[in-house]
């Protein structure tokens, strides 16, 4: 089923505003995600287009947030979970990147908690990010677990409500990373 184009722009919104990837990383995954998805579009120029309307969105919706937001708070609960020995990897690809990361390490950490992009676009739209939680050996955090127990005290210490269901934690956060660069040019004129 071919995707609506109100639906790719959606997605390309949530691709600037996760701020996971470069600016180059992002126009080359619009451009392919419209190419495939919408070739009666020209790609390039709605890609840009879309993006620089996400932008400019996403900026209006920030200078509307309180002080502190949820990102802000997801950053705390980060730099405890690291502080405690356990690697926080943020938007990465899958669980492989995690396995991966822990084996280059050593000596092994305590723990790993990572999640996807999808995770991020999910928190985005819906205000809850799933975190997976592995010990140091790869194997899943499970209730009773000291492991758990620390990740979710770093969550609640932050400010965040969370809550281990189905394998993962489920953190009633919404992405609100504020842009940190320069506004992205809307066309030759800027």
């Amino acid at each position: 089923m071919k995707a609506l184009p109100e639906a790719t722009r959606a997605w390309v919104a949530d691709l600037v505003r996760s701020a996971l990837w470069s600016d180059d990383r992002v126009r080359a995954e619009a451009i392919a995600a419209i190419e495939a998805d919408h070739p009666e579009l020209p790609a390039e120029a709605t890609a840009d287009a879309w993006i620089a309307e996400a932008d400019a969105g996403w900026r209006a919706d920030a200078a509307t947030w309180p002080a502190v937001t949820d990102h802000d708070r997801l950053v705390e609960a980060f730099t405890r979970l690291e502080r405690q020995g356990i690697v926080v990897l943020q938007g990465v690809a899958d669980h492989w990147v995690a396995r991966d990361e822990l084996a280059r390490r050593t000596p092994r950490p305590v723990g790993v908690a990572w999640f996807t992009p999808t995770d991020v676009w999910h928190a985005i739209d819906a205000g809850m990010l799933e975190v997976n939680l592995w010990h140091g050996s790869t194997a899943n955090a499970a209730p009773g677990d000291a492991l758990l127990d620390d990740a979710l005290a770093a969550f609640a210490a932050a400010g965040l409500e969370a809550h281990f269901d189905e394998g993962r934690i489920e953190v009633a956060a919404r992405w609100q990373r504020r842009p940190s660069r320069p506004a992205v040019p809307r066309g030759p004129n800027g």
